[in-house]
């Protein structure tokens, strides 16, 4: 689950204990949850009968657990050579060596992103294990490619939709399995890590692309061209009734088409098909605090994140959340029916989606908002709760949040963060010197065009000046990120060959600007591609520079005001012989012109 940087109660307990060694006691290794919800929904019947040749190895396990890689991988490769629709095919390597699936399901045997053009169907590509420990997605997904093919009772939605699936996308994650991974979640058995080999959470890698997965995933992405892209979660949070929960970019952000059809035609397909087999949907649920006296907020996802991602580079997406108070089988079963539907609503209404797309891609909006907040007296919200009550606490000396297993409805305030709140005007292109390789380089990876200058040019630009940078105190995802004020200048400067130009009126002009603005929280100013420019490798000597400053002061009476004014004013600096000689020497031509300066250059 992703969340909106928000802490909640429940928040505080996964990871604390990670053995039953972490403290004394059979106590501390078994999770206590509240009391489960009872459910019999009719998505039951699809479960495979005990004996079927097909059964999926966590149905036949009653789906109380899930498959390890091997064993999944093994399912796979004898269903592809069972059934002709169906391909199995790497994609990319994780940092520990396992190869990454993609499973292809088309009736047309179309196994190549050409040739599956080429049919014109929709094409859905669904990702589970993101989060290996939120593992739904990938047995309600073998589930539905028996059904698809060998099974036969949903073959027909392939008739106007193929599948692409990815069973486990962190895989290393994934293999780190014990029954200790999600404290705060009803099943399976083993469940699988957050993170990565490397520690680092590939729903935080979209924009800066670290890890091995989101690599793979992005240049899946750009090769087959999916018409929707969905993210198979679990969530963790507080209690409620809804069993699966999504949602996606609302039109404010920046794909607005795509998001009026979601809410149009998807929102109300899935909601009708899980009730009618019994779920209970819902929209993605983020309490600001564990009671919802302060309620609940819509956060506008970064594009780090799937759902933000698929929003800035005009990719239709939606992030699924399944409850994790839930019993396993019942959010398989959800997440089975979610994707069913989600095939037969693409196979219907693809075109319709095309046009969204269409029109999204060929935005060229003049202004970009960069973050978001919320403004204006929130609405409320009926939500489908479960009962609660706020206790004292002995252990923790506040209070605790007691859910008793009785559904209820309350209405609540629900906050919307669709305002912009930062942006920046939309530059004709920007210019990224070929010093700074690697950052052209996640940008071919992003699928953003480039001109790369063949010789040396020079062009009036804008650049910025950036002042009082601020470096994060300890690592996040792997970095130290960064902060600073931009300031405008506007120069003349000469480019080198290799330089690239990153023109913003193409479909993927959105996303090159959230990732070359250094305002932008998923730039990769923030993210640490540029600390360098931060770093002084000049001095001034003292004996050199005292004599500079009073002939300095001597010739220039507006230079002496200023400098007597920033004495006055500045008690810091005034009493700082040092930072004193380093104001003059700023002022002179031997100071670094280039300290501070952000190397990605701005047309206007």
């Amino acid at each position: 689950m992703r969340r909106p940087g928000i802490v909640l109660l429940t928040s505080l307990l996964p990871g604390l204990l990670s053995s039953p060694a972490a403290a004394d006691g059979a106590a501390a290794a078994i999770a206590v949850l509240p009391p489960a919800l009872p459910w019999d929904g009719a998505s039951r019947s699809l479960i495979a009968a005990a004996g079927d040749p097909w059964i999926t190895p966590a149905e036949a396990a009653g789906l109380e657990s899930t498959p390890s890689y091997d064993e999944t991988v093994a399912w796979l490769r004898r269903l592809a050579g069972a059934a002709p629709e169906i391909a199995l095919t790497p994609f990319g390597r994780s940092a520990e060596g396992r190869d990454l699936w993609l499973v292809i399901a088309s009736a047309d045997r179309a196994f190549t992103p050409a040739a599956l053009r080429r049919t014109g169907k929709a094409v859905v590509l669904a990702q589970a294990g993101i989060h290996p420990g939120e593992i739904d997605g990938k047995d309600a997904g073998l589930m539905l490619l028996r059904d698809l093919t060998v099974g036969g009772s949903k073959r027909r939605l392939l008739e106007r939709a193929a599948f692409l699936f990815v069973p486990i996308f962190n895989v290393d994650g994934h293999e780190r399995s014990s029954p200790y991974g999600r404290i705060n979640q009803r099943g399976p058995r083993h469940t699988g890590w957050r993170t990565d080999a490397r520690n680092l959470n590939f729903n935080r890698d979209y924009t800066k692309a670290d890890t091995a997965g989101v690599q793979a995933m992005l240049r899946l992405i750009n090769a087959w061209q999916p018409d929707f892209y969905v993210d198979l979660h679990v969530t963790d949070g507080v209690d409620y009734q809804y069993d699966v929960t999504w949602g996606s970019s609302g039109p404010h952000a920046y794909s607005p088409a795509i998001a009026a059809w979601i809410r149009a035609v998807a929102d109300p397909a899935l909601a009708r098909d899980l009730e009618a087999m019994g779920h209970v949907p819902g929209p993605l649920i983020f309490p600001l605090d564990p009671a919802f006296q302060r309620g609940l907020i819509e956060w506008t996802g970064g594009p780090r994140f799937s759902d933000g991602y698929g929003s800035a580079r005009h990719l239709p997406t939606i992030l699924v959340e399944n409850h994790s108070l839930k019993p396993y089988p019942q959010r398989v079963l959800g997440t089975y029916v979610l994707l069913e539907s989600l095939l037969a609503t693409l196979g219907r209404e693809v075109e319709g989606l095309r046009r969204a797309v269409a029109q999204d891609r060929e935005r060229r909006p003049r202004t970009l908002p960069l973050t978001w907040k919320a403004a204006g007296d929130p609405a409320t919200f009926a939500l489908k709760a479960v009962e609660w009550r706020v206790e004292p606490s002995a252990v923790s000396g506040g209070e605790k949040v007691v859910w008793t297993g009785r559904p209820l409805t309350v209405e609540v305030p629900r906050i919307a963060m669709n305002v912009p709140e930062k942006t920046v005007e939309r530059p004709r292109a920007y210019l990224v010197p070929p010093a700074w390789s690697e950052v052209i380089e996640r940008l071919a990876l992003h699928g953003v065009e480039m001109e790369v200058w063949s010789a040396p040019r020079e062009a009036d630009v804008e650049m910025y000046r950036l002042e009082d940078p601020k470096f994060a105190a300890e690592p996040f995802e792997g970095r130290f990120p960064v902060t600073a004020t931009p300031v405008v200048e506007r120069r003349r400067e000469t480019f080198p060959a290799g330089t690239v130009r990153v023109a913003t009126a193409q479909p993927l002009g959105d996303l090159a600007v959230l990732l070359l603005e250094p305002e932008s929280p998923d730039s990769f100013l923030q993210w640490g591609f540029f600390h360098e420019i931060f770093q002084r490798t000049e001095y001034v000597e003292g004996y050199v520079m005292e004599p500079m400053a009073e002939r300095m002061l001597a010739e220039d009476p507006a230079l002496r005001e200023a400098f007597e004014q920033k004495l006055r004013d500045d008690e810091a600096f005034a009493g700082d012989p040092r930072e004193r000689l380093q104001w003059f020497y700023r002022r002179t031509p031997y100071f670094d012109d280039r300290w501070g300066l952000y190397p990605v250059a701005r047309e206007p």
